[in-house]
């Protein structure tokens, strides 16, 4: 798939079809309508190609690598075949080794334990941004030699700042986001990474948002390392990511202790597997890496530009529609980014992003995301530590849909909400919900399990905490 071609006529009908685009939802005043999932930077829908190909491989599940029985076989070649083409699908180096993880989370975490450290013994120096989501920041954190520089108001002034930190230390990686999580922006991967390799320090790419919606190849762009989830690439069955080079994964600290990632163990010692095993103990999630294995290649099938021209007709609209509404304002983190993903994030003047959101549910049957979006430290230094809203398009979302969100917003803005709304365990809900539950085992209430768990603070659904 290529990033950057163009198509001339681009539509504003989905470009794949998901799962569940055709699902009812109730409203406040006894209507369903067809659901517009404008949240898909959290978590994408299936491709239908993709759960087709979960229900063919279904039967053929079995123990993987150690296995006599042909079906163990026949799931190892899956899993195996699953390996290479999601390597491929983001241009794997020949040398490279493929990984596969939970999410992007799950595989930045892991190589925060390959960084090799310092002479001294202290951690290996990562420099981040403070841009980045809580996936690409944490996992540093903890290792203690995380550096995080402010970015500036603009891409060449966070650059400028990027190289002068560069040149006070010697790093060894230089982890960056793809596209933003809170704003959708991106920097120029190409400058960024020469940059970091000038100054002799490796590039983690965090891909979450960049790769289902632009691609990837690092082959291409000289990246080192690129992380990125299933759940956001259509293919929401458990697994992840992490590609690149070799030397740190062989060497660095095996991810889980367990069987899978050891050559031999003895009372006395254990020796571990080099990469990609040494760091894929326990049983691995064959039927996530297969449906992972399938969105790349539904992603890679499309016409060269075809997703980059759905995305860019459809953001253009969406931020058209919104900067018309009073009051509704476009957050950006700067003010030179140029060729952002399809997320769209934005306040309503005198309104909890949550309300409006809860409204634009309840009301309009519309889900958005509302929060911070695990970007405190960024959606803080932009002016909106109580969060703020944010919409997503995909390969499934249409025009219609975002007509919808903005009419609702006009709504909103000119006549305010119909229904009533309270907070309650930290998120605000409808007051009385008439809405019936969808008919699903074991649901017996909407909140029923964040009221049992009261895990709504942990989860980011109010403002930050006084």
């Amino acid at each position: 798939m290529s990033a950057h071609a163009v198509i001339e006529a681009p539509t504003s009908c989905a470009v794949l079809p998901v799962v569940g685009s055709d699902t009812l939802v109730p409203l406040v005043d006894g209507r369903s309508v067809p659901y517009a999932n404008l949240d898909v930077a959290a978590s994408a829908p299936a491709l239908q190609v993709v759960a087709d190909r979960v229900n063919e491989v279904l039967p053929l599940y079995a123990s993987v690598h150690r296995g006599a029985g042909y079906l163990s076989q026949v799931s190892t070649a899956l899993y195996e075949a699953a390996r290479q083409t999601i390597g491929a699908f983001v241009g794997a180096r020949e040398d490279d080794v493929t990984i596969v993880t939970r999410n992007t989370t799950d595989s930045l975490n892991l190589l925060a334990g390959c960084v090799p450290v310092q002479a001294d013994g202290s951690p290996g120096r990562v420099l981040v941004l403070d841009v980045e989501h809580h996936a690409n920041l944490l996992p540093w954190q903890r290792t203690g030699g995380a550096t995080v520089l402010v970015g500036g108001a603009t891409v060449a002034e966070t650059l400028s700042g990027l190289r002068a930190e560069l040149a006070r230390f010697p790093y060894a990686l230089v982890a960056v986001t793809g596209a933003a999580n809170g704003t959708g922006e991106s920097r120029p991967l190409a400058a960024g990474g020469a940059a970091a390799h000038d100054a002799g320090a490796r590039v983690l790419l965090d891909g979450a948002q960049l790769v289902p919606h632009r691609g990837v190849s690092l082959a291409a762009s000289d990246v080192d390392y690129v992380a990125f989830s299933g759940h956001k690439t259509y293919a929401p069955f458990g697994a992840g990511a992490l590609v690149g080079r070799r030397d740190w994964l062989d060497s660095g600290t095996p991810y889980l202790a367990g069987g899978g990632a050891v050559r031999n163990v003895t009372l006395d010692g254990t020796t571990w597997q080099s990469a990609p095993a040494r760091h894929e103990a326990g049983s691995p999630n064959v039927i996530g890496a297969v449906a992972l294995a399938s969105a790349c290649d539904a992603l890679a099938a499309l016409e060269p530009g075809e997703l980059v021209a759905h995305e860019t007709e459809l953001r253009a609209r969406l931020v058209e529609g919104l900067e018309a509404i009073d009051g509704v304002r476009v957050v950006r983190a700067w003010a030179d980014a140029v060729d952002p993903v399809g997320v769209v994030t934005f306040s309503v003047d005198g309104s909890d992003a949550g309300l409006v959101a809860a409204y634009l549910s309840a009301e309009h049957g519309i889900g958005v995301r509302d929060g911070r979006f695990c970007a405190h430290p960024l959606l803080a230094r932009l002016g909106f530590p109580a969060g703020a809203i944010r919409a997503s398009i995909g390969v499934g979302t249409t025009g219609e849909e975002i007509d919808r969100l903005v009419t609702a917003l006009r709504t909103w803005v000119s006549e305010g909400a119909k229904a009533r709304y309270e907070v309650v365990d930290g998120c605000w809900v409808v007051s009385d919900d008439p809405r019936p539950l969808l008919q699903v085992a074991g649901l017996s209430g909407l909140f029923a399990t964040a009221a049992a768990g009261n895990i709504t603070a942990a989860v980011g659904c109010g403002p930050a905490p006084a």
